[in-house]
């Protein structure tokens, strides 16, 4: 019953792969429009873990996933404004720190204000145990989220390619000074790409929290995997990044199968092998404003 086991570690893998993707699709699409490496994405996924704890004790678990995403994108127009905003035109090593000092600021927030003991989560009763399919056992939640990750994916791809916000972010993304020059202002757009991408990691964050412990290093735990993803797939490309979150987790996942000491190692293998075939990564773009 071999076979059982690795579909099982697939599913889970696959899960964890769209849970990746939330957080790595953001930070993606800030580095693609503004140049900016955003070291503190990590921080803003912790911080929608707390926000949603802190909304289902009064509203209920769903209420929290669902307003801490929205409340941490409000939080990500003052964190566009007044720190990304300075360094668009800047030295990219700036940026980088500016983040990165913002990312030890956040989580030490969070430690005032929760505590630096672990929270546990518990699975509403609703949604816990297991659906068994014949030989296939599979838990509810973890099926329930791959259901609202695909959900979501599907809003973003609608978002970006069939609306006239997202031809305006592509076109930002590879042919800037045609957007410029053109009288169309990336400014607001830029905005509504940091509100999305933090609002996306605060998703995971609030999403991955039942199944996980909820901590302030969360944060820093998780950035190192989502650049991986980003690198893997490829910068400016949509699909690669959902082609990569997908197939770290799967790697990840049956390698747990096998040999659970190497699960975090074969992603940087997995990385090493593509980049030597594929320098740009799976679906990587030519970006103008990057190569010039």
């Amino acid at each position: 019953m071999q076979y059982v086991f690795i579909l099982e570690q697939v599913v889970n893998g696959l899960v964890l792969g769209g849970y990746y993707l939330l957080i790595a699709m953001g930070l993606s699409l800030i580095f693609s429009v503004g140049g900016i490496v955003n070291l503190s994405h990590g921080a803003f996924y912790a911080l929608g873990a707390y926000i949603s704890l802190e909304i289902a004790k009064i509203t209920g678990f769903t209420a929290g996933v669902v307003i801490s995403p929205i409340a941490v994108a409000l939080i990500g127009i003052l964190f566009e404004r007044f720190i990304l905003r300075r360094f668009y035109r800047e030295d990219p090593i700036l940026s980088l720190l500016v983040t990165f000092g913002l990312a030890m600021v956040m989580e030490q927030a969070i430690r005032i204000l929760w505590g630096a003991a672990p929270i546990p989560v518990v699975i509403p009763k609703e949604i816990r145990g297991a659906l068994i399919v014949g030989d296939f056992l599979f838990s509810k939640y973890r099926l329930l989220m791959l259901l609202v990750i695909a959900i979501v994916l599907a809003g973003v791809w609608f978002l970006l390619n069939k609306t006239a916000f997202g031809r305006v972010v592509r076109a930002g993304i590879q042919q800037p000074d045609m957007v410029a020059a053109l009288g169309i202002r990336l400014q607001p757009y830029m905005t509504a790409v940091v509100m999305l991408g933090v609002g996306l990691a605060a998703l995971g964050g609030a999403m991955i929290a039942p199944i996980t412990t909820v901590q302030p290093a969360m944060g820093a735990d998780i950035i190192t995997t989502a650049f991986v993803v980003v690198i893997i797939g490829g910068l400016g490309s949509f699909w690669g990044v959902v082609a990569a979150a997908l197939l770290v987790g799967v790697v990840r996942g049956v390698t747990v199968q096998f040999m659970p000491a190497a699960s975090e190692a074969s992603m940087y293998v997995l990385m090493f092998l593509v980049l030597l075939v594929r320098p740009r990564g799976l679906l990587g773009e030519s970006i103008e404003k990057f190569e010039r």
